[in-house]
């Protein structure tokens, strides 16, 4: 009987492993630094809002967690070689990165600034790109292998009818990154996958969760589309992210996984 029989659980522990998070003072890092942190990694996290990664921290760190806090974007090939320096100096190696680092900014088409658009591209295609070279580097000069999780959306496959073109063709890119970098790294025993949301709950969000006229219309117009019939919760993306990161998803790559409760089937 193999090993992982006798123990499947085995195959998602991620003990010990070293664990880069950008974004995380944003919704999705911030959970993906504590999910991370639960399940016993050393976790470096990383973002620009210095108050924000400070709470995210403090949560990892009632949670027994190793927690390096890094104030800093991956906006340029510097502070992305620096958030890695910084985790290797104080944890000696890189097994995991999850890039939530970006942004949307909705406009029409015709009322965006070729700079807003530019701007969002690069917080969410140039920033995982930048991020993923740089921790992929130090993932091959160890020559153990490792993860990369990008963050992808729904909207990197569907458009939308509100000014999301900046946003659908930011994803696109991220999902195009992921496929072209699990194809590159395939034979170095490094990982790199997405998760694609829809609407999950966040302080962003929050409002739609609400039991008022204007939530209740809007919600029942988006779950319309949803098989599953209701919104997304934390849970909801931290079990794909903990089977992204671990031993368990060693045979997937290239790979954008819908966290959309069927959204992008119908």
């Amino acid at each position: 009987m193999s090993d992982f029989l006798a123990n499947p659980y085995s195959l998602f522990d991620i003990q010990g492993k070293v664990a880069i998070v950008t974004g995380a003072s944003g919704a999705f890092g911030a959970l993906a630094a504590k999910v991370l942190a639960g399940a016993g990694a050393k976790v470096a996290i990383a973002a620009g809002n210095a108050e924000a990664l400070k709470d995210t921290a403090d949560a990892c760190q009632k949670l027994a967690a190793n927690v390096l806090s890094i104030v800093a974007r991956p906006t340029d090939e510097a502070k992305c070689g620096e958030i890695v320096a910084k985790t290797v100096a104080a944890f000696g190696r890189v097994d995991i990165l999850v890039v939530a680092s970006g942004k949307n900014d909705v406009s029409k088409i015709v009322d965006m600034a070729p700079a807003r658009f530019l701007d969002v591209m690069d917080a969410n295609v140039t920033q995982s790109w930048l991020m993923a070279r740089a921790a992929g580097k130090q993932m091959l000069a160890q020559g153990r292998g490792g993860k990369v999780v990008l963050m992808s959306s729904a909207r990197g496959k569907l458009g939308h009818p509100a000014g999301y073109s900046a946003y659908c063709a930011s994803k696109s890119a991220v999902d195009g990154i992921t496929r072209a970098l699990g194809c590159e790294w395939g034979g170095s025993g490094i990982t790199v996958n997405a998760i694609a949301p829809t609407v999950f709950r966040s302080p962003l969000t929050a409002w739609m969760f609400e039991d008022n006229e204007k939530a209740n219309e809007v919600r029942k117009g988006f779950l319309s589309r949803v098989p599953k019939g209701r919104l997304g919760e934390a849970e909801d993306l931290a079990g794909p992210l903990l089977f992204l990161v671990s031993k368990a998803s060693d045979f997937y790559t290239g790979h954008t996984l819908d966290a959309d409760g069927g959204y992008t089937a119908g």
